[in-house]
């Protein structure tokens, strides 16, 4: 699997501005389904107590996937 393809539950922020729905560049959402496939997201965005201000489907190229552990490309490189 790619370590850039967006999964279910994954966290992504906005890499656009969406005016008209009040989200902005760097907004951080929850992804709650995968639609057509995997070309666009139902990404859901909430408040800091947990209540959803907006859900709306979105495409991979609006989006970037956070990642919270480093990425190891080739583990054969890495030495402790």
């Amino acid at each position: 699997m790619d370590i850039n393809t967006i999964k279910l539950l994954d966290m992504v922020a906005l890499t656009v501005d969406l005016p008209e729905d009040n989200l902005w560049r760097g907004q951080v959402g929850t992804v709650v389904e995968i639609l057509a496939d995997g070309s666009a997201y139902e990404v859901e965005f909430s408040d800091r107590n947990g209540r959803t201000y907006e859900s709306l489907g979105l495409e991979p190229a609006q989006l970037m996937l956070l990642r919270f552990e480093p990425i190891i490309h080739n583990p054969e490189l890495v030495t402790a």
